[in-house]
């Protein structure tokens, strides 16, 4: 009765402010769909070209669910939502909190344990990058977990979940519908203003933008950034810092120098190059056998045009930018050919080492010199990317590299 002569009287329960409304929409539809997506990712084949940029949508979406929800909460505190619906039974009133606390802390728990899960990987390890566009790091002092068995538990963990998320959202739509179709105090028209009923405004004005997505915006933007403080890399031109040899009597100009390497994934061509290279340089042709030339290469600085495979290739298992930072190239046994002249390069990356043939051509004029040349290097010989991909179904076990060096004569002689 009291419900009915509100109503008559022209008495609206107050809706949800547009913020909460819009975060509670966007949300739950990226959940909706992350769940859908993460199990039609899963019935694909590992050799589906698709799974790899699906896997970095699964992750884009995921950490944006978790600042969205860092904001909501935040709000939420800011501005009390509308009381529950009058009539409700004193259980209905606790399922229904029960709920709510059971739904936020899906969506604290399910990015973060999708983030664990990224984070623990030993297998194939593949670097996340929000979008195409934003290096994300993995979770720093979980180490521990990054073995078949921890690993495995965090899978099983982080798909439950999605049950969980399932099973919450069913009993979320049960009582809604249940009290808009029995109830005089609708919950729908509240989150959906107009298209099941009028309501009145919210409670109290709406207050706290800044602060709740600032706040959020700004833990985002503190994890985002943490890896720049610890990198490895380093673009830049390239200084003559290597280790300098005896007689070196040529130095590299820097602008007009390159190294470049280049191979397949997944049946199509890439290429990058180092940013950060140094070399010092003992040579004369007419004395080849006291020629000798040291390269350092900063591995960190490897670019290949596509965010995805710079940071992926700073990764543990390829580079491992963080414990080794430079590799090293010692050129030796020069010898003059019909082409031009050979060389044998010693290449150590990491703790690996392979030596190689380098083949080049050289153009030495007025006391500047132009070099060109290449080799082959094996990914396997040098132990990168061989947990992810050691039968190269992924990325071609030959790996091109081509050099091209323009140097002056120490001290300008």
């Amino acid at each position: 009765m009291v419900a009915g002569s509100q109503a008559g009287s022209g008495h609206r329960s107050p809706r949800y402010t547009s913020v909460a409304i819009a975060l509670h929409w966007a949300i739950a539809l990226a959940i909706i769909g992350m769940i859908a997506l993460g199990w039609f990712m899963g019935d694909l084949p590992d050799s589906d070209p698709r799974k790899q940029d699906l896997y970095q949508l699964h992750k884009s979406v995921g950490i944006t669910i978790l600042v969205l929800t860092l904001a909501r909460i935040a709000w939420r505190v800011m501005n009390p939502p509308p009381a529950l619906p009058t009539g409700m039974a004193g259980w209905e009133q606790k399922l229904s909190h029960g709920v709510h606390v059971g739904f936020y802390a899906l969506m604290i728990l399910m990015p973060l344990s999708g983030w664990l899960y990224v984070s623990t990987a030993h297998e194939f390890d593949v670097a996340t990058v929000l979008f195409g566009m934003l290096s994300w790091p993995d979770i720093p002092f979980v180490g521990f977990l990054a073995n078949e068995t921890g690993h495995a538990v965090v899978e099983f963990i982080h798909s439950k979940l999605a049950w969980a998320a399932i099973i919450l959202l069913a009993m979320h739509v049960g009582g809604a519908l249940k009290h808009d179709i029995l109830d005089e105090e609708g919950v729908l028209k509240r989150m959906i203003p107009g298209l099941f009923g009028r309501t009145g405004p919210p409670a109290s004005p709406a207050r706290g933008f800044i602060p709740a997505f600032g706040g959020a915006l700004g833990v985002f933007a503190i994890v985002a950034c943490a890896p720049m403080l610890t990198s490895g890399g380093g673009s830049g031109a390239a200084v003559n810092s290597a280790a300098p040899l005896d007689g070196a009597n040529w130095e590299v100009v820097p602008d007009e120098s390159e190294i470049v390497f280049s191979g397949t994934h997944e049946g199509n061509p890439f290429e990058g190059r180092f940013e950060n290279w140094s070399a010092s340089i003992a040579f004369d042709p007419a004395r080849l056998d006291e020629s000798e030339v040291s390269v350092e290469v900063r591995t960190g600085s490897a670019v290949t045009g596509t965010k995805l495979y710079d940071d992926t290739l700073r990764q543990g298992e390829w580079f491992a930018v963080s414990d080794f930072p430079v590799a090293r190239v010692s050129l030796g046994e020069f010898r003059e050919t019909e082409a031009g002249y050979s060389a044998t390069a010693s290449v150590t990356i990491k703790e690996a080492t392979q030596t190689v043939p380098l083949e080049f051509t050289l153009d030495i004029e007025e006391g500047r010199a132009r070099m060109e040349g290449g080799t082959v290097l094996l990914r396997d010989s040098l132990d990168l990317g061989q947990q992810s991909d050691p039968d190269a179904n992924w990325v071609s076990d030959k790996i091109e590299v081509d050099v091209r060096v323009e140097a002056v004569r120490a001290g300008g002689d």
